[in-house]
């Protein structure tokens, strides 16, 4: 009972950060997706090692191949935070209107970052396809970097337009 009080607190309090961090806008709503997409990912990479045929050295290279592709989209949600965080104090948003920012750059930053969720969302799907044997791993791996491109664009957007700015 104490260890999920425990959880029930530590979540509390990563809410609380999240809230001072984030905002409740649109930069917590672009780093929420894109941390559920991940998580969707996830599972279907569980699901994945689940599906394959055990012992079949064609699913060990999928399965091989998906968990360091997760690991690389693993890297990125701090990457993701971080320029939430950021466009948070460049543009605090607390609503659904995204900031304008000088020159409505936070425009073009949140629709990259809502891209790089969709595209994750998208990869995702991609897994799940390969999961029921109709998919390819270099279809989830051109998804995977479409999110890459993705993040990257919004940091640069980001950086570029407030490193002008000051």
């Amino acid at each position: 009972m104490s260890g999920m009080l425990k959880g029930l607190f530590s979540a509390s309090r990563q809410a609380k950060r999240d809230d001072a961090e984030l905002g409740k806008g649109v930069w917590r709503r672009a780093h929420d997706r894109f941390r559920r997409g991940l998580d969707r990912f996830h599972q279907m990479l569980e699901g994945l090692a689940e599906a394959e045929a055990p012992g079949t050295e064609m699913a060990a290279e999928n399965y091989d191949a998906m968990v360091r592709l997760a690991d690389r989209l693993a890297d990125l949600l701090p990457v993701v935070r971080g320029l939430a965080v950021e466009a948070q104090e460049a543009g605090p948003s607390e609503g659904m209107e995204i900031p304008t920012g000088t020159g409505g750059y936070l425009n073009d930053v949140h629709r990259e970052l809502s891209r790089a969720g969709n595209a994750l969302a998208a990869t995702a799907e991609s897994l799940a396809l390969l999961r029921l044997g109709v998919g390819t791993t270099q279809a989830v791996e051109l998804k995977a970097d479409l999110v890459h491109q993705r993040v990257d664009r919004a940091a640069e957007l980001l950086h570029k337009t407030s490193s002008t700015s000051q």
